[in-house]
């Protein structure tokens, strides 16, 4: 979803056969992410609280989501009108 809207570059998943580690091209334009845990119920009704309560602004900024349509940010979850569980935010 962040390389969707051009805030991170290409990435890659090394394996060092623990943990695993993924490394990440920023592009710069990211401020600010985070997780919501626990992972929330998000209603399509209660996207817009949830983005006033954790986005600066309307126009700026995404809520990652899970949907049963798969992992997308909130404004495709509206479009698509389809409620999920929160997994976190960048802007």
């Amino acid at each position: 979803v962040m390389q969707r809207h051009g805030y991170i570059g290409e990435f890659e998943i090394v394996d060092d056969h623990r943990g695993g580690k993924i490394v990440v091209e920023l592009i710069g334009r990211l401020n600010k992410c985070g997780v919501i845990s626990p992972r929330f119920d998000l209603k399509l009704g209660s996207i817009e609280q949830w983005t006033n309560n954790l986005l600066p602004s309307r126009q700026f900024g995404y809520i990652v989501m899970t949907t049963s349509l798969g992992i997308m940010d909130h404004e495709e979850a509206r479009r698509k009108s389809t409620g999920g569980k929160i997994l976190g935010f960048f802007y």
